[in-house]
């Protein structure tokens, strides 16, 4: 049983539904670029884009203590493999999710006034999370 705010669960529901589109134009443009770690399955497989494939995307929940943009979501980008990636690979994978969020914001979360920043070597969803 959950004690969350049915409405937090709504706003990340959305998040989900938004990380899932842009896991899945990953996986069609760089999916097959590394291998997959030997224990990750395979892109499609069991239904969730999280679980599966060479991408994992998501965000948690910050309070901000000691940001300067202070509460959001912070963006996670993870390559399920045990390749060497390079940094310039990772940095341009990043821009390419962050780039698609800026997108998808207006789209999915229109009511609310969202925006992606950059704090340290994050990138974060900061904005009007209100739940009222």
């Amino acid at each position: 049983m959950s004690f969350r705010d049915h409405r937090v669960r709504l706003f990340e529901k959305k998040l989900k539904i938004m990380f899932d589109r842009i896991d899945l134009e990953l996986e069609e443009g760089w999916g097959e670029t590394y291998p997959l770690h030997p224990a990750r399955p395979a892109s499609g497989t069991f239904g969730n884009p999280q679980d599966e494939g060479l991408f994992s995307l998501g965000a948690s929940f910050s309070a901000g203590y000691g940001s300067d943009h202070g509460r959001g979501y912070v963006v996670e980008v993870r390559l399920a493999t045990l390749a060497q990636v390079p940094d310039n690979q990772v940095e341009q994978i990043r821009e390419y999710v962050v780039t698609r969020i800026r997108e998808l914001l207006p789209e999915l979360f229109g009511d609310r006034s969202l925006e992606v920043v950059r704090d340290g070597d994050l990138f974060k969803i900061v904005g009007d999370l209100s739940i009222s």
